[in-house]
């Protein structure tokens, strides 16, 4: 038990540093390129920022692992809105930017209806791991047309929150080079520590999947728009979970469905796909009616996310699939 603590915490620390100094340096690469900040934040921020996600669940899948591997995607999306999203408000109250709200926000929705589809079908094979990925790359292509016809682009507000590398050349790389590494090991270690605390404590692997690797794949984001919210530029966090969120949905589900085709775990099926639909589909006319999210409204937020942390040790999941 000791053992698999340790290498779920050690993989933890190796996915929080490595995806740091990964998007740093890949940030401070893009620059000295000359690339646009928008291109950067679509493309370097977004998925560098999804990577640790992304390679947990495809190592988890390939190894079998597939609750750890769904369910670190359906509690990550439940995570950035209940958790990160309420933490940044609790700090400083969210602005509703309504190009985020309608077109990041509807894009989210489309994507969580694919899911839940599939959820009812039973699995994500080929077919719809190319949907996904090409849903993707039609969403970032128009992205990068509004966004550039646009007076501001919101992907590029983003990239401001990160603070790139700026040493040599020779340094940049090497912190890429070792971020990836970092990312790499630490996805390694946290399925392996993972899996084995799910076997030895008698928890399944969805409820691992759904709490403990979802919040510490989310660290990133939420260290980020923690310190957003502290620099009073909470507005960003609207934007970062919606786009998180649909890369979750789009890239890592479709990515991992294109190389080893899975079933969707009943329990995530039955119970906690819904509750990340509900969730998604209630930020919406949330964040559309007051114009933005107060404290308030942020502490709410943390507190169903603890409720359905809860919900998850307690068993209503499985409850609710006996019941089906």
């Amino acid at each position: 038990m000791l053992i698999d603590v340790a290498l779920t915490v050690g993989g933890l620390v190796l996915l929080a540093l490595g995806a740091d100094f990964l998007v740093r340096g890949a940030v401070g690469l893009a620059r000295r390129l000359g690339i646009s900040p928008l291109v950067i934040g679509l493309t370097v921020v977004a998925f560098g920022t999804s990577l640790p996600e992304l390679l947990v669940s495809m190592r988890a899948a390939v190894g079998g692992a597939t609750g750890l591997a769904v369910g670190n995607v359906v509690g990550s999306n439940i995570a950035n809105v209940l958790l990160i999203l309420g933490a940044a408000a609790a700090i400083s109250p969210v602005g509703c930017n309504r190009t985020a709200l309608l077109r990041d926000g509807s894009a989210m929705l489309v994507a969580t209806a694919l899911f839940i589809l599939a959820g009812l079908l039973g699995s994500i094979d080929r077919a719809h791991g190319i949907v996904g990925l090409l849903l993707l790359g039609g969403y970032l292509y128009a992205c990068y047309l509004m966004d550039r016809r646009a007076n501001h682009a919101l992907a590029a507000e983003g990239v401001q929150e990160v603070a790139p590398i700026d040493n040599s050349l020779a340094f940049i790389l090497l912190a890429v080079l070792g971020g990836l590494l970092g990312v790499l090991g630490g996805a390694e270690l946290l399925v392996d520590g993972a899996t084995g605390l799910a076997r030895r404590s008698g928890v399944s692997e969805e409820v691992i999947g759904l709490t403990l690797v979802a919040f510490g794949t989310s660290v990133p984001e939420l260290a980020t728009t923690v310190a957003a919210a502290l620099r009073r530029h909470s507005d960003v966090a609207l934007g970062n979970v919606l786009g998180s969120n649909l890369f979750n949905l789009l890239l890592i589900m479709g990515s991992v469905g294109l190389v080893v085709p899975f079933e969707i775990p009943a329990k995530i099926a039955a119970f906690d796909m819904w509750i990340m639909g509900a969730v998604s589909l209630a930020l919406m006319p949330l964040m559309a009616s007051g114009g933005r999210l107060s404290r308030m409204e942020g502490l709410a937020l943390v507190a169903l996310y603890l409720v359905f942390v809860a919900t998850q040790f307690l068993g209503v999941g499985e409850m609710v699939m006996t019941m089906l």
